[in-house]
Order: C-alpha cells, then sequence, then structure tokens
C-alpha cells in the first residue's frame, strides 16, 4: 500500500477517472495524469458551483452547488441545460442528483426539480419528464441518490424532519408505469431503517445495497432493524440483511464508495471495510477528508471529494494541498 501525493494550482471540487487521467469537471475538465502534471481547463464557469457527478457511463455530467439551488448537465464539455431544485431548506441540506442508465439503455437525470420532496426521473439528453403524472409525496427530504448498476433501483440517504437521517429505495420500473411508487416508503420497509440514523449508503451490484448508521438512536426497536454504528448489506430481491456488523472505529460518514465486497467510508481519512464484518481491512489515516456525518445541518460541511479507479487499486482523494494517490491491497 503506497500514498502517492499530485501536486495541483487549487484544490478540484469534484474528481472522476477517464481512463488513467482524473478529471474536475466543477474545475472546467482540468486534468491530472499519472505523470502528476495537470492539463489545463477547456473552459470556465461563471457560477461558484462546488460539487459534481458523473453517470457511469462517463456520458453525461452535473455540476452544482452542494448547499444551494443551481446545476448544470453537461454532455462532454457541452452544457445540456441547467437543472434546479426547490430553495426550501436547500441550504440545509446536500443537493439530490444522480446520473445514469435505466435497464433499456437511456441516459437519465433523477433529481427533485420541483419540490423537496418529490422525485423525478428524466431523459437526460432530451430533458423529457418520464414521471409525469399525480403525486402525493410524502414529508421527506431527498438526498445523495444513486442508482443501481442496472439502473433498476433508485436509492435516496435522506432525512425527516426531527430531524434524522433516513433511507429509500424505489424501483425505476415500476416508477415510469407509475410515477406516485416514488412517494412512499418503496421497497424497502420503513422498520429495516428507524433503528439507527442512516448518514450513508451504495451499491454493492445489481441486487446488493450497503448502509450504515452514525450514533444517533431511533424511536423504534425493530428487529429487522439496522442498530446505531452499523454496517448492513441488504439484499433487495431477498428482502432481508444479508450482514449486519457493528462499526468499532468511528462512524461512517456520509460516503461510501464500493469496492466488490468492500466499500471505503470517508470520516476523518479513508478506511477499506469489509461488508460482512464491519472489520476495518487497510486505513490511511495520513490522507485527510472532511469530519461529516450526515447529508443534513445548518453548519455546512462539506463532502469527501474521492473517485475510485475502475481498476479497485487506485483511489484519488483531495487534499488541502494536492490530490493523494492510493494504491489499496
Amino acid at each position: 500500500m503506497t500514498v502517492e501525493s499530485i501536486p495541483v494550482k487549487s484544490v478540484p471540487k469534484s474528481l472522476v477517472w477517464q481512463g488513467d487521467e482524473l478529471v474536475s469537471v466543477v474545475g472546467g475538465g482540468r486534468r491530472w495524469g499519472l505523470d502528476g502534471v495537470e492539463r489545463r481547463a477547456p473552459f470556465a464557469w461563471g457560477f461558484p458551483f462546488d460539487a459534481g457527478t458523473a453517470s457511469a457511463s462517463g456520458a453525461f455530467s452535473a455540476v452544482y452547488q452542494e448547499r444551494g439551488t443551481k446545476a448544470v448537465l453537461l454532455e462532454g464539455e457541452q452544457a445540456v441545460r441547467e437543472l434546479n431544485r426547490s430553495y426550501y431548506r436547500a441550504a440545509d441540506y446536500d443537493y439530490p442528483l444522480a446520473l445514469g442508465r435505466l435497464g433499456d439503455g437511456r441516459e437519465v437525470v433523477v433529481h427533485c426539480p420541483d419540490e423537496y420532496n418529490v422525485l423525478e426521473i428524466e431523459d437526460a439528453a432530451s430533458g423529457e419528464r418520464l414521471t409525469a403524472g399525480g403525486r402525493e409525496p410524502e414529508d421527506v427530504f431527498h438526498s445523495r441518490l444513486s442508482l443501481s448498476p442496472d439502473g433498476r433501483y433508485l436509492l435516496s440517504v435522506g432525512w425527516y424532519w426531527h430531524p434524522f437521517g433516513t433511507a429509500m429505495v424505489y424501483d425505476t420500473a415500476l416508477a415510469l408505469a407509475d410515477p406516485g411508487t416514488l412517494d412512499g416508503p418503496g421497497v424497502l420497509a420503513t422498520e429495516v431503517v428507524t433503528c439507527g440514523e442512516v448518514t450513508a449508503g451504495c451499491w454493492l451490484d445489481a441486487d446488493r445495497l450497503v448502509l450504515a448508521t452514525g450514533t444517533e438512536e431511533g424511536s423504534d426497536e425493530e428487529p429487522a432493524g439496522l442498530p446505531p454504528n452499523h454496517l448492513g448489506v441488504w439484499s433487495v430481491s431477498e428482502g432481508r440483511w444479508l450482514h449486519r456488523s457493528p462499526i468499532a472505529d468511528a462512524e461512517p460518514g456520509v460516503l461510501l464508495l464500493p469496492r466488490g465486497d468492500q466499500v471505503i467510508s470517508f470520516s476523518g481519512h479513508p478506511r477499506l471495510l469489509d461488508t460482512a464484518t464491519g472489520v476495518v481491512v487497510a486505513e490511511w489515516p495520513e490522507v485527510s477528508v472532511p469530519l461529516k456525518a450526515g447529508c443534513f445541518g445548518y453548519r455546512r460541511v462539506p463532502s469527501p471529494v474521492a473517485a475510485l479507479h475502475p481498476d479497485g487499486i487506485r483511489l484519488a482523494v483531495t487534499q488541502p494541498d494536492g490530490i493523494a494517490l492510493v494504491t489499496l491491497p
């Protein structure tokens, strides 16, 4: 395991791997090769965007204000259109936005363009709303959205007013036929996520979902729930936990990156966790990341900026003075 450093002229606010190059779309397309040389940005934004995301295919990307209402969708280096979300409590929680591909091959944008509690799926290229129709949403703030690798399921790691972090999973195929299915708890039973406050989640594959809880306890003691300070692997097809394990060393934070049967958590520094046991396989205390406990809060803490190469070996993490390039075991 090694940690190298790539020097930067200014700290990037987003990172994604394109081949063996790191790219920051928030930085106007700044690039860094493995030689550590920074390639000049081909364009610049006239707005203070501070976060970015990209579809797994790499066809589309987006820049946005994490605690604002504005975003821009891009195809390559070309702006496709502006995106917006409701102003309501926008300064208090992370922008809900996911890019990905559905099972039929369509590239889509998932966000909350009209109301904080109404999820919509739109065709990325045309902007056509695929979930238009009557809605009766629950009072929940959607945040930190992600599509499963096959595009079948949508994860929202959001919160409702106590405040308390929670997670919801929706079937996108059902949502296209009946948009109202995006308004309830979805396919993840409520009692599964009421014991401990959910702070982070990610997809291991098309069926297995990893959720992590912080120290906050819920009001219900459900045998089927995930307790505080736990890591759980949920099978959507089987409707049950495959694993539930305590996390002893630290709260998981707000970001999880999948790596086979492991995840990388980011709370103070990166940790490689075994999803079956919760055991820390490796950690890098010399690589600092923001201490962000969840997706909401009056005090704005930026989310960690990190990208795992598709080879599962190279992890890039932004630092105050550069980009740390970690070689994973």
